[in-house]
């Protein structure tokens, strides 16, 4: 959620500041501010609303070679100049930014007044600033070690202090935090976006880190002093992967990179020979994958239904029980962990709490988990027992298009494996290699539709509701166009399994709200098209995304979108691309921020 950007060099450090935190506009936010150190003197500028405000009340000649910036989405106290980062203690000599949430804060806030201590703002992590003020006795490493050892809750934290000059002290506790390593430059920020145009070298903190940070180096230890090893590693993309290149929006060419992002997810992994695949980073041995008995997919909001698709898929081929979790859910359910049951935990950036919290809890029960993540280096590969990493490169627009069809094609892969462990054939595993390798290609065709996916969403933008129906494979998939609309467009939209119709949906069926049907040519066409006329006998508006050809779903259909004709499994992929046009489309059409949707952000790090 809320972005953090901490510089210590010997440029000016406002302009850098600035750049980071633009970066990470993405990650959704309703404030922002920094704190430039100069003369002894620490300065603050913080402004709600967007960065814009923020870069318009910042002197372009800012003196001072350190500092920290800060994104903030508001959880505790209302959005404005105020309660926005960074904060400061009295003295006004220390200032931190804080993503997370601070559980105590209100008994720790309720002393420090005791004692005198007065407090300018709402929110809980001014309590930081100040208590790191308590324990200050001139060294600011210590007083942060000795105030996080009263914190409980969630925290990534970066403090400076205007008697300590070119140093930064960060910390982190369940939200990220990642070390830059420049050439006599050093950065801190909750993710690699904010300085990928200053260096690729990167170290990831991990839960009880705490970081000292000046121009020349690093030195991490916990917060009882114990030195902590971390490994550097290198960033795999660089800052040309986060422009627009020309396209008006960062959703709208996330939606048109999909086949290189597929392609790029299949590169070395597919065995067209034995009609099988490879997954290096599984940690397991054909003989252990044999053994599961049971796959349970753990994931949250546009992951869960890539999670609930490779579900179907595994049960349909694999003929191995599976199914798909809401991981908000599992995590209090007190799961019952089966010896013979394989876990997969799915998130785009890595660092979903409610994905994070999950995994840990199922490992403490001793399960295997496994992680199918696109963000290298984020928590949830590192604590994994093993995984996958998605390739589909920098997913910067809130709502995930890419990463939904990379996170598919990873567990096709893991699909297609375990199949072939199983009962299906060589034959059958070539003609699945063959399918899926055709996969870009048609999105590529879908895609070459844009237009007149466009004439069909502007025709029904103002709409004030939608129903998304699918059966099978599909029935994920409408799922996930509902969200996809709801997202970026605000309308709302439910998604159903079409065979569900009759028991209650259809009770809502009128002649100004649409139903979107998904109709694959598989074994239950017949039965969507069935559903399809009972929607059109109510005089309700019907889209279909169709197979080309399919003139049966064009006489009873008002719009159809056509995908090309691919094997009956493969279907997910094409529709869902046609689904995230169709929202994008609207969304532009009632002038929303796509890149950006209200109240929503890209990596939510709490629960």
């Amino acid at each position: 959620m809320c972005g953090i950007v901490g510089y210590c060099g010997e440029k000016d450090a406002a302009g850098i500041l600035v750049e980071g935190l633009k970066r990470l506009e993405y990650r959704g936010y309703d404030s922002s501010g920094i704190s430039v150190g100069y003369n002894d003197k620490l300065s603050i500028i913080k402004k709600k609303g967007k960065i814009s405000n923020l870069q318009a009340a910042v002197p372009s000649d800012m003196p001072g070679t350190f500092g920290i910036g800060h994104t903030r989405w508001a959880t505790h106290g209302e959005v404005n100049d105020l309660n926005a980062h960074p904060h400061s203690d009295n003295s006004g000599k220390i200032t931190i930014v804080h993503n997370g949430i601070i559980e105590n804060y209100i008994s720790i806030r309720k002393k420090l007044k005791d004692e005198g201590v007065k407090f300018i703002t709402e929110t809980d992590s001014e309590v930081i600033a100040q208590l790191v003020s308590k324990f200050y006795e001139g060294d600011l490493e210590k007083a942060v070690k000795e105030a996080l050892k009263h914190l409980k809750g969630t925290y990534g934290i970066v403090a400076i202090h205007a008697d300590e000059p070119n140093r930064l002290i960060g910390a982190r506790n369940g939200s990220p935090l990642v070390l830059g390593i420049g050439e006599g430059e050093m950065f801190l920020a909750s993710d690699v976006t904010a300085m990928i145009s200053y260096t690729k070298q990167v170290v990831y903190m991990e839960d009880g880190d705490v970081v000292v940070v000046d121009k020349d180096g690093f030195r991490t230890t916990d917060i009882r002093d114990n030195e902590r090893d971390k490994e550097i590693s290198t960033v795999g993309w660089d800052v040309g992967e986060m422009e627009k290149e020309g396209y008006p929006t960062f959703m709208e060419k996330e939606i048109f990179e999909q086949p290189q992002a597929v392609l790029r997810g299949m590169k070395g992994r597919l065995d067209p020979d034995q009609g099988t695949a490879k997954l290096g980073g599984l940690n397991m041995t054909n003989r252990e994958l044999r053994m599961v008995n049971r796959v349970i997919i753990l994931a949250a909001g546009t992951s869960s239904y890539s999670a609930m698709t490779c579900a179907y898929l595994l049960e349909k081929i694999a003929r191995i029980p599976a199914s798909a979790e809401l991981s908000s859910e599992i995590r209090y359910k007190n799961p019952i962990v089966d010896p013979g049951t394989l876990y997969f935990v799915v998130s785009q950036s890595g660092e979903t709490a409610d994905s994070l919290y999950a995994m840990r809890e199922l490992q403490r029960k001793g399960a295997t988990v496994l992680g199918i993540c696109n963000v290298v280096g984020s928590t949830i590969p590192r604590e994994s027992d093993g995984g996958v990493y998605i390739h589909s490169g920098p997913e910067i627009a809130v709502a995930s298009t890419k990463a939904f069809t990379s996170q598919l094609t990873a567990m096709y892969l893991f699909s297609l494996i375990m199949a072939r462990m199983r009962d299906m054939s060589i034959s059958k595993g070539k003609a699945f290699v063959d399918a899926l390798s055709m996969v870009p290609e048609n999105i590529n065709k879908v895609l070459e539709q844009n237009e007149y996916i466009k004439t069909i969403a502007d025709k029904y933008a103002d709409c004030h509701s939608f129903f998304f129906l699918g059966r099978g494979l599909t029935y994920p998939i409408a799922l996930e166009g509902a969200l996809k609309l709801k997202e970026i467009s605000y309308i709302h939209a439910e998604g159903y399994t079409a065979g569900e119709l009759k028991h209650g949906p259809i009770a809502l069926i009128n002649e100004v709200t649409p139903s979107v049907f998904l109709v694959p040519d598989d074994s239950l066409r017949e039965k969507i098209i069935s559903n399809m006329k009972e929607v059109k006998a109510r005089k309700g508006p019907i889209i279909a995304v169709a197979v080309e050809g399919d003139t049966d779903v064009a006489d009873i259909a008002d719009e159809v979108i056509y995908v090309p004709k691919a094997h009956e499994l493969m279907y997910p992929f094409s529709m869902v691309v046609a689904l995230q046009v169709f929202a994008y489309h609207t969304a532009v059409a009632l002038d929303r921020n796509v890149d950006q949707p209200r109240n929503l952000a890209k990596s939510v790090t709490v629960e």
